[in-house]
């Protein structure tokens, strides 16, 4: 799994899952997940560049732990008009090729920015009888897909620290960084079970 932000409020997650080769198929199949950023889940690049951390080899585990957020991935998008919202996303999902997902709220926040919405394709994840993969028996139905992924570390908050003066007075200033972890459930429509079958598994 991959995770990208981009400057144009652009979060990318791009996941490779290895296939099945006995059930027929390939040998990695890959999924991009595309949301918008919305302002202060994450620390600005340039506080990340000025608060280096010591121990720069050290694995670490986040301070808190963020609940899973649920999304509903039903538009779909058109991998070669996506240079308008950011470049990031055609080098990190070019390997998706038909499996570039977003979300209706999303496009309307990037349509009121100007992007063309013929890069957009609504997709088909809540209509009624439409049946989770997980219970689908026949591996060529089209089904609700869902799949589950979690940042085990990133920079979420800076932290602050008080300088105290001879009057005992406190001034805040920039000392550090807290990390999170945050999972995330995408469910997305798919043609058919045979690309999702592991939700046969959960």
């Amino acid at each position: 799994m991959t995770a990208c932000v981009s400057s144009q409020d652009v979060k990318i997650f791009r996941a490779l899952i290895l296939g099945e080769l006995e059930r027929g198929q390939s040998q990695y199949q890959a999924l991009c997940f595309i949301t918008r950023l919305n302002h202060n889940e994450i620390i600005p690049s340039e506080s990340m560049a000025r608060l280096r951390q010591k121990n720069p080899q050290a694995i670490r585990t986040a301070e808190e732990k963020r609940s899973t957020e649920m999304l509903s991935m039903n538009v779909a998008v058109n991998l070669t008009r996506t240079w308008q919202l950011s470049a990031h996303i055609h080098n990190m999902c070019s390997v998706a090729r038909e499996a570039v997902y977003t979300r209706e709220a999303d496009v309307r926040h990037w349509l009121d920015r100007g992007a063309e919405g013929s890069m957009f394709e609504p997709q088909a994840v809540e209509v009624p009888g439409l049946q989770s993969c997980g219970t689908v028996k026949d591996l060529w139905q089209p089904c609700s897909c869902s799949y589950n992924l979690r940042l085990e570390w990133y920079p979420c908050l800076l932290k602050y620290c008080r300088n105290r003066d001879v009057s005992g007075r406190g001034s805040p200033y920039k000392c550090g960084i807290k990390s999170c972890s945050k999972g995330y459930q995408f469910t997305y429509y798919v043609p058919h079970k045979q690309l999702c079958l592991w939700e046969e598994e959960t």
